[in-house]
């Protein structure tokens, strides 16, 4: 092969890449590398598209911009493009940048640098005041109107302040999902047995983009502002009209700054290269800006981004190690996910040993292979996870690694069902991981909560003495005596909290089941729409997915769920056992705390910690995971956490004892 083909292979094999990236960025909300690793391939195409014009393709990645736009809203066409800005990745180039601009506008700037925000783009249309329209980047030419999503984003205003504003205009910013909004949502989907969002970007895309907006409006969503376009603005300066904008009730950051120089503006770039980790939400870089307009009309366009704009990209830490082996491990509910066993290494102040290989598409697109140095990186992400492989280095003998078709426990070959990534094992009744799984969901806190280690399920599952959850009930202290570790009074405790997990509300036990999708709140919601596990068991899909917030996808594994005799007939022997199946009528909802957020920390002597937050959700009240400004009360018991204490007194929130939470409501329903 001569290397005029060499390089259009590599181009090809580069076109189709990015093709993929783009596809599983704008269109699945799914990235699958860092902006840097797609920086880079985008990079090396146009530079080998540069130097061979001869493999020009109209439809390469190269002569467009990616689109997020979906068929399930209206597509509406910018009145101004919304343009991609040119990245750079280090001092170096940003004082290139500089040097282009003064061979076109010699004269002294102004420079405004601001924080890049990890999120989604937006253009809100403003009229007389009052928002119209909202539309998403798209495409950069046209976009998806959002509007009614939008307008549940609590800092978005729907009606401006004051009087002095343009009669029309369009203001640009980004829609962000804060780390503790972020923590929640994921903390969420892990009790549905959800895939989790890898990143807040990736959650705050995939809220705009869903269906109903009331359920968009229950997403801690936040939005900030960076550009306003208008024929009648009040100032010809950029950062004018942003302070202006604060005036008209718009989020803007504080953490903007005029620079007069470039030495200024590299130093507000290492400043938050180091601070980043101190705000509430991601930014991934700094935007730096020319700020007059006559400036940044002279200066004008290229195809693709403005040349009186760049954006500094940070680079998110990564680190080069070994790859020694894969694991396959099998999910409760049958999910196969690919672990990197790597040579440990320091990445983020914490060893990394294990790391997200996702699934078989991405170890097919990155080319891993046993013993390859591979990078490894943290950035925004839960886990770590690999990101690429120094393909320089490898062993010249190295083969592909080859995806299991397998499963690593029980041997069944493995499905992969439509529309998913992931591969899944089939036999749920007859995989060791499943089961246990499933057992240690149904003994957990927030479910039956029945005081047993994962361990010691294991080793009643390893000893024939539970092989569903409804063997728990039948456990007698001789059997456990028998085993290792167990001693009269931790049997005896054993057995007294199996018994007290009788008292668990319905809704608690529906979620216990393990049912996939079906996380707390689902379990909740299905509980006060049906009253009782046999009118859930008997409604149709169709009656499912009228429920608000149940979708087709939990309605048909509820379906799919009560289709199975072993599941029924474990029903049937949890009813025979006494566990709750039905709403207790007795208790009824109160509104004594109603619109009140509440935190609890310590440990509390007349009840449990879970049975607190019940109390308060009968009651009207919301409980939240963390103090903050808004928060009403901090419920406080002993050993409480310094931390919550310190943050209560900072905002004079009022701290009760649990006597005081229940007086409060004795003599609220007293009166």
């Amino acid at each position: 092969m001569d290397q005029l083909q060499q390089i259009k292979q590599r181009i090809d094999r580069l076109r189709s890449a990015l093709d993929e990236h783009n596809h599983r960025y704008y269109v699945l909300s799914q990235p699958s590398v860092s902006d840097f690793e797609y920086d880079q391939l985008m990079q090396e195409l146009i530079n080998l598209e540069t130097r061979y014009p001869e493999f020009f393709d109209e439809n390469s990645p190269s002569q467009r911009i990616g689109s997020d736009i979906t068929k399930d809203f209206q597509q509406v066409v910018h009145k101004n493009p919304m343009l991609s800005l040119a990245n750079t990745y280090s001092l170096e180039e940003l004082k290139e940048f500089e040097t282009r601009a003064k061979k076109i506008v010699n004269e002294p700037y102004e420079y405004i640098c601001e924080l890049k925000y990890d999120g989604v783009s937006i253009s809100l249309s403003y009229r007389n005041g009052l928002l119209i329209r909202a539309v998403t980047r798209g495409d950069g030419e046209k976009g998806d109107d959002v509007t009614a999503n939008v307008k549940t984003i609590k800092s978005i205003p729907l009606k401006l302040r004051g009087n002095d504003y343009p009669d029309e205009f369009e203001i640009r910013g980004e829609i962000l999902l804060p780390h503790e909004g972020f923590q929640k949502m994921n903390e969420e989907r892990i009790s549905r047995d959800e895939p989790l969002f890898a990143n807040p970007r990736n959650a705050a895309s995939g809220t705009l983009k869903m269906q109903n907006s009331s359920l968009v409006a229950k997403r801690p969503l936040d939005c900030l502002f960076y550009s306003i376009t208008g024929n009648t603005l009040p100032y010809q300066q950029h950062f004018e009209n942003l302070m202006k904008a604060k005036d008209w009730g718009f989020k803007i950051t504080q953490h903007i700054k005029k620079c007069r120089s470039i030495d200024e503006v590299l130093g507000f770039v290492n400043e938050w290269e180091e601070k980043r980790k101190s705000l509430p939400f991601d930014i991934d870089g700094i935007v730096v800006k020319i700020n007059s307009f006559d400036q940044q009309s002279r200066l004008g366009y290229t195809a693709k981004s403005p040349r009186w704009a760049t954006a500094y990209k940070f680079k998110a830490e990564q680190v080069l190690t070994r790859l020694l082996s894969v694991d396959f491990q099998v999910g409760r509910t049958g999910a196969i996910t690919p672990v990197a066993n790597l040579e440990p290494v320091l990445l983020g102040g914490t060893t990394v040993k294990r790391a997200s290989l996702h699934n078989a598409d991405q170890i097919a697109l990155l080319d891993i292979r046993i013993n390859d140095l591979v990078y490894i990186e943290k950035g925004g992400e839960i886990i770590p996870k690999v990101v690429g492989v120094d393909k320089g280095k490898r062993d010249f003998h190295s083969k592909p690694l080859e995806y299991i078709t397998h499963c690593p426990e029980c041997g069944t070959k493995l499905i992969r069902l439509e529309g998913e990534a992931k591969h899944y094992c089939p036999n749920e009744s007859g995989c060791p991981p499943q089961i246990k799984g499933r057992l240690i969901h149904f003994v957990s806190r927030k479910a039956m909560d029945i005081g047993l280690a994962e361990a010691t399920v294991a080793q009643l599952y390893d000893h024939d003495l539970i092989k569903n959850v409804a063997d728990f009930y039948s456990l007698r202290k001789e059997q456990l005596i028998s085993l290792e570790r167990f001693a009269e009074k931790s049997a005896e405790n054993l057995i007294a909290s199996i018994e007290n997990s009788k008292k668990v509300p319905f809704h608690r036990v529906l979620y216990a089941l393990g049912i996939r999708y079906v996380g707390e709140t689902v379990a909740k919601t299905l509980a006060v729409e049906f009253g009782s596990i046999d009118a859930i068991e008997n409604a149709t899909v169709e009656k499912l997915i009228s429920v608000d917030e149940i979708g087709e996808r939990i309605a048909e594994s509820i379906n799919s769920y009560f289709a199975d005799h072993e599941n029924t007939d474990c029903i049937k022997r949890l009813k025979e056992h006494g566990l709750q199946f039905q709403i207790n009528k007795a208790v009824q909802k109160g509104t004594t705390l109603s619109g009140k957020s509440l935190i609890i920390s310590g440990v509390f002597s007349q009840h449990s910690r879970e049975e607190i937050k019940e109390i308060i959700e009968q009651n009207g009240g919301k409980n939240v995971s963390s103090v903050s400004g808004n928060t009403d009360f901090l419920v406080a018991g002993k050993n409480i956490g310094p931390g919550k204490l310190e943050k209560a007194h900072k905002y004079g929130i009022p701290i009760i004892s649990e006597e005081e939470l229940l007086d409060m409501i004795r003599e609220k329903k007293g009166s």
